[in-house]
């Protein structure tokens, strides 16, 4: 039952222009950042740990405005697997880094596109399907309804799908060997540590458990690492595509010097737009022995 309410209502929101999903998604943002909610506490406990720069006012700034563009994105979402994929590549304009990619793509040996939960995810992965073929990780939603549309509208640009088992990191290693982009999200927590899995890290200085795929793909590959994001423009002007290059460990031998060197370049997009970053999401559940998990914690 739960799954078609939400069905319903991504599909109400499908019908919606851009103006119309953002201006929504806006007020659904400020209602969220009033009310008391877990995305609320969980978003304000992050910023404060990430950010400790912050004064307690520009926290409080940053939470409402990433309360906002969080909503903004859960309503374009609907909107952007609704439409053309062509519609939103218009969109897309070029951002820091415009050059990078095509330099990496010269290279003949694939390019692993990695990027944080931050902007517009869904426009950013059907540019990339505009630049050259794209084989992408995929997470199945938790709402297990959900998943066909999902699937639906990220593959609608051509980029093929695969989950995060041995049979996935196989078709990934094929597509970079064929010069294809590979990309991933790659700033949740793996489902276990170890070599397969993943290692702390330092991200925003304190310990997150990081994947180590990243590294493994790039040593044995040999393909280059950019980091990306689609940002969101203001008034529903659209996209703009920045590039990032890699810090050079993250083709390391050293699992642990990779993951710190990957979420150095996730940290790098995320304090270009920290305001469009998905906030909300447990990024430190999981911690070292002797660690106390920041939600645990009281958060003024």
């Amino acid at each position: 039952m739960r799954d078609k309410i939400i069905l319903s209502i991504l599909a109400f929101f499908s019908w919606l222009p851009l103006s119309a999903a953002q201006g929504l998604g806006g007020l659904i943002g400020r209602i969220a950042f009033l009310v008391p909610n877990k995305e609320r506490r969980i978003a304000r406990i992050n910023i404060k740990t990430c950010l400790p720069e912050l004064d307690p006012v520009q926290r409080e700034v940053l939470l409402r405005d990433s309360m906002i563009e969080t909503a903004k994105g859960l309503v374009e979402m609907p909107v952007v697997w609704a439409s053309p994929p062509s519609h939103w590549i218009d969109r897309m304009q070029p951002g820091e880094g415009a050059g990078l990619f095509e330099s990496a793509m010269l290279q003949g040996r694939g390019v692993i596109a990695v990027g944080p939960h931050l902007g517009n995810w869904e426009v950013g992965l059907h540019y990339l399907t505009s630049l050259a073929k794209v084989t992408a990780i995929y997470r199945p939603p938790r709402q297990e309804g959900l998943d066909g549309l999902l699937k639906q509208g990220r593959s609608k640009g051509g980029a093929t799908l695969v989950p995060a088992t041995p049979q996935g990191v196989k078709a990934l290693y094929g597509a970079l060997k064929r010069g294809e982009i590979m990309a991933l999200l790659a700033d949740q927590q793996p489902k276990a540590a170890g070599r397969q899995g993943g290692v702390f890290a330092p991200f925003f200085g304190h310990p997150a458990l990081t994947m180590v795929l990243v590294g493994r793909l790039a040593r044995k590959t040999g393909a280059p690492v950019l980091f990306w994001f689609a940002e969101r423009l203001p008034k529903a002007e659209g996209y703009r595509m920045h590039w990032f290059e890699a810090p050079e460990e993250i083709y390391s031998d050293d699992q642990e010097k990779t993951a710190e060197a990957l979420n150095r370049g996730l940290e790098a997009c995320i304090r270009k737009a920290p305001a469009q970053y998905l906030w909300s999401y447990k990024r430190f559940t999981s911690q070292p022995d002797g660690v106390i998990s920041p939600y645990y914690k009281t958060v003024s």
